[in-house]
């Protein structure tokens, strides 16, 4: 399979070459109200994201409805819960999807989900979802990433938690399902993860080792582990979104307000804008400002013949006289006409 460097998602092309690509996350911020999850996509719009991305689940289609220790959440903000109880609560109703999707359609965001099982993958083919995530949990499940490949549709598979070996896995699985637009993201799978847990050497490790459009998904609380990526080749930027951070719901406390994701989205193509080309040349900002450095001028009135030595030259702002790197083929030299103080040294005028 060849590898590719760019990606193209509902007509946005995504790579190194191009703006970084910023999807809010959803996720479970829609607190069982739709008009909570239409607000969302209004305001990811906003924002300035890329697109807005939901997670299509059912609590049976992701977990069993069991309250044995080990279907239950020990420690962080989930603690105590069992997996049925949390997902029962952060599922997105499948009803909603079609009208989240028109909505999105509507105000021209682009609108995809990660699938969690086939019937998932199903449902979000009727809605002619333009691409599919595979989350960090299920990045294992090749069977479910050869599903979503089937469909031919561009991918983005999160690796938090996954080794290298995995990852190459959950690629080669999506080339074989037929995937021919694959991009990865570097992740940690901490709600929230701290940023000195994201060793961000490693993006740039995976795209040499790997090849592919590679990008971010972050969990940290704020925008500056983000904003970094980009400097070092993220192309996609995913981050959790909500109305508020106070919301109480399961995601909301460790998701971005709309105010955050509108910095992150201009801090990123910022940071992208500024990385450019390498280019020594003068840029346009700096041609009004080139009069300013030093050269050099004469500082004592000159008559012709005389010898021009270190007291009649010296090197100041502004710079319409010789550079200063002239001043040795200055010095000893005879003035050929009568020179003013505080005249810019021109070397036709010395013999």
């Amino acid at each position: 399979m060849k590898k590719s460097q760019k990606i193209r998602i509902a007509g946005i092309d995504i790579g190194k070459d191009f703006p970084p690509y910023v999807i809010a996350e959803m996720s479970a911020n829609h607190n069982g109200k739709l008009e909570t999850a239409i607000q969302i996509i209004e305001q990811a719009k906003s924002a300035g994201a890329s697109a807005i991305k939901l997670q299509t689940y059912k609590p049976d289609t992701i977990t069993l409805p069991c309250d044995r220790e080990d279907f239950r959440i020990h420690g962080g903000l989930w603690d105590g819960r069992t997996l049925y109880d949390l997902y029962e609560e952060a599922h997105m109703p499948w009803e909603w999807h079609k009208p989240l999707f028109d909505y999105a359609k509507q105000l021209g965001i682009t609108i995809f989900s990660s699938p969690f099982d086939k019937t998932a993958i199903d449902l979000l083919e009727d809605l002619n979802a333009p691409a599919y995530k595979i989350a960090s949990f299920e990045a294992i499940d090749l069977p479910l990433i050869r599903y979503a490949a089937s469909t031919g549709k561009p991918m983005i598979i999160s690796t938090g938690m996954a080794d290298a070996e995995e990852i190459q896995e959950a690629i080669d699985a999506a080339h074989s399902g037929g995937c021919k637009e694959l991009a990865i993201l570097h992740c940690v799978s901490g709600y929230p993860a701290p940023a000195e847990d994201y060793n961000l050497h490693t993006l740039t490790n995976m795209i040499q080792r790997y090849g592919l459009v590679t990008g971010l998904s972050d969990h940290t609380l704020d925008n500056t582990t983000a904003i970094v990526s980009v400097a070092l080749g993220a192309a996609i930027i995913e981050k959790h979104f909500t109305l508020d951070r106070n919301g109480g719901g399961p995601d909301d406390s460790f998701s971005l307000e709309p105010k955050d994701l509108k910095a992150l989205c201009e801090g990123a193509k910022t940071a992208w804008l500024a990385l450019g080309k390498v280019d020594y040349g003068q840029k346009s900002s700096e041609q009004a400002n080139v009069k300013f450095r030093r050269s050099l001028y004469f500082v004592r009135d000159l008559k012709p013949g005389d010898v021009v030595t270190e007291a009649d030259v010296r090197s100041v702002r502004p710079g319409y006289g010789a550079a200063p790197k002239h001043l040795d083929a200055v010095l000893g030299k005879t003035v050929k006409y009568a020179i003013s103080a505080v005249t810019p040294v021109n070397l036709d005028v010395l013999l």
